[in-house]
């Protein structure tokens, strides 16, 4: 026979239960700061599903968002709560969010006021997340799982997803004319192609109207999480349907591979990649050792000029984007290292002549080097009017130079191409050479790099291939999107042989001594998704393991340099099409290395 004070002590261990349920599922606290306020403001226009009230939000404090673009998050979310505050000063916030809808979606924000006592925003971000342990929904039962598929919103997903996976733009009309007829068909019809179509890969929480579940790209390792939402009183159509990227869920690890099942799991993905054009390039996966580098594998696909039927090799020159940062940064942290630089020298010291001299005073070369200096774009219709116009570095100080700063140097990181522009210039002042002279001098010369370089568009250079990017489901040149010539912020052209040259110089100490090699690639700053951005490197490591490097992508171009420093395993993939062509090669041989 149980005794009074056994019974009563269950009884209190299933309050308690009752309590921790209830308190992971209450909103948390917002702070009384002046952020935790705007933060609550925000909430509390999104929540409202009132256009009145959250047009005052808007004009008070985000004046160039859209209200059509706000309400329609709204209703898309069906608002949100605050689960967990992350980080909390005066004048910024960062939480953790979970939608109202039925998605029930975890997202991080970001909110940062602007350098003064106003209400107003000068940065609101929102980024999948995934939800914590305490907060994650049980996992559903094989009798739940059985009655979702048997239900109508899986029924209309699984119809969308038929549709999708075939390409077809005739059957995705189909589909949108039966169920969903504001969906955008052009716009599915692209997705299809570039995605490759989805797997379903699991059902995470269904209500009689909606399901919620994850799904993996078929030509990538990347997850979606969809939201279907059916109209209950007419379960044909669907009123809500999106697919949002999420993070590689843990319950789904990708197998680690000897090296000889990875080239030959490499060569399958290149070749079906190849077939079915969604890769055209060249690869190479090596791994450094003492003097030299052991290439496992390497290979070039497709055509480097369509029109004149000439293929891809090993020696085709790629253009890759904003990999030039990699030689640009290295060369700073050269003249650092010879002391002719300090990091902590305002721009100005070096452009003496900087048009605005709130930027020239206050940005450092550190700040310059990470991002974190508030100097802003050079992408956008100043570009777009002046791009063939934009021939020096000097040309782009005298668009841009008068404008002012983005926000307070060194309070968040923002990716400026500006930024790296600015430091070429801060090269061609300090050494009396033109940046190019300088790079081909100083990094690709001590590397042995003879097939890198930035010459102009309108100069024939041997070996370089055309880049092409899809327009209307064909592929065109990108010629009439480039500039006249690649900066010290990217655009220059390289082999995958020469930048497997680079990993072996840098890492081997032939550019710079072993203290500055390691101030390069160590990471400076947060800039999320488990990344920190170092002096022109991304820097992917956690506890050591993991690659260092950059990637590059513009329409028609697109590419990848990883570097691991403890295994010594190189990836570099250039491709002359639009990106993802050569990040999901990337991807697939970084999930999988040993």
């Amino acid at each position: 026979m149980r005794s009074l004070h056994a019974v009563a002590a269950k009884r209190c261990l299933l309050s308690l239960a009752g309590f921790f349920l209830l308190s992971a599922s209450l909103p948390a606290q917002v702070p009384a700061t002046h952020a935790g306020r705007v933060l609550k403001a925000w909430l509390d226009a999104m929540n409202s599903g009132d256009r009145a009230k959250m047009k005052t939000f808007l004009d008070a404090s985000l004046p160039d968002f859209s209200l059509d673009q706000s309400m329609a998050m709204g209703v898309r979310s069906g608002g949100y709560d605050v689960r967990k505050v992350q980080q909390s000063k005066d004048r910024e916030i960062v939480v953790l969010l979970q939608e109202r809808g039925p998605a029930r979606q975890f997202q991080s924000l970001t909110l940062l006021l602007k350098g003064d006592d106003s209400d107003r925003i000068d940065d609101i971000r929102l980024a999948p997340a995934e939800a914590p342990p305490e907060l994650a929904p049980p996992k559903l039962t094989a009798a739940e799982l059985d009655a979702a598929r048997k239900g109508a919103p899986f029924k209309r997903f699984s119809e969308y997803l038929d549709a999708l996976n075939l390409g077809n733009r005739d059957r995705i009309q189909q589909f949108a004319e039966t169920s969903y007829p504001s969906m955008n068909v052009n716009n599915q019809t692209n997705f299809a192609q570039q995605t490759g179509g989805f797997d379903l890969r699991s059902i995470e929480r269904v209500t009689p109207t909606s399901i919620v579940g994850l799904v993996q790209e078929r030509s990538s390792d990347q997850f979606a999480r969809f939201t279907v939402v059916i109209d209950s009183a007419n379960p044909i159509k669907i009123v809500q349907l999106s697919l949002s990227a999420v993070p590689r869920p843990a319950e789904f690890p990708i197998a680690r591979m000897t090296e000889p099942e990875l080239v030959s799991a490499l060569k399958a993905r290149l070749e079906k990649a190849a077939a079915d054009d969604k890769f055209a390039g060249s690869i190479i996966l090596a791994k450094l050792g003492n003097g030299a580098s052991n290439v496992l594998f390497s290979g070039s696909y497709g055509l480097a000029d369509r029109e004149k039927n000439v293929p891809n090799t090993l020696d085709t020159k790629f253009r890759i984007g904003s990999m030039n940062k990699m030689f640009t940064a290295t060369s700073i942290l050269q003249l650092v290292q010879a002391g002719k630089i300090k990091l902590t020298d305002p721009l100005g010291k070096f452009v003496t002549d900087y048009p605005n001299k709130d930027v020239a005073s206050k940005v450092t070369i550190h700040q310059l080097l990470t991002h974190t200096g508030g100097t802003g774009d050079i992408f956008g219709p100043d570009f777009d009017a002046h791009r063939l116009e934009l021939r020096a570095l000097d040309d782009y100080v005298k668009l841009y130079g008068a404008r002012g700063l983005r926000f307070e140097p060194g309070s968040r990181w923002e990716y400026s191409n500006y930024g790296m522009t600015l430091l070429g210039v801060v090269i061609e002042r300090v050494t009396g050479q033109s940046y190019y002279d300088y790079v081909a001098e100083h990094v690709y010369r001590p590397a042995g790099m003879t097939g890198s370089g930035s010459e102009p568009e309108d100069k024939a250079v041997s070996g370089r291939s055309v880049g092409y990017m899809k327009r209307n489901g064909a592929w065109t040149p990108n010629t009439n999107t480039l500039p006249y010539r690649g900066t010290s912020a990217g655009g220059g052209y390289s082999t995958v042989g020469d930048l497997l040259k680079f990993a072996e110089a840098l890492m081997s100490h032939k550019l710079l001594n072993a203290e500055y090699t390691n101030m390069l690639i160590t990471g400076k700053v947060d800039v999320g998704n488990g990344q920190m951005y170092a002096y022109g490197f991304e820097d992917m490591r956690k506890n050591g393991v993991g690659a260092i490097g950059h990637g590059g992508g513009a329409p028609g171009m697109n590419g990848e340099l990883r570097i691991f420093p403890k295994s010594g395993y190189v990836i570099a993939v250039l491709a002359n099409l639009d990106p993802p062509a050569a990040s999901q090669i990337n991807g697939f041989i970084d999930g999988r290395l040993p």
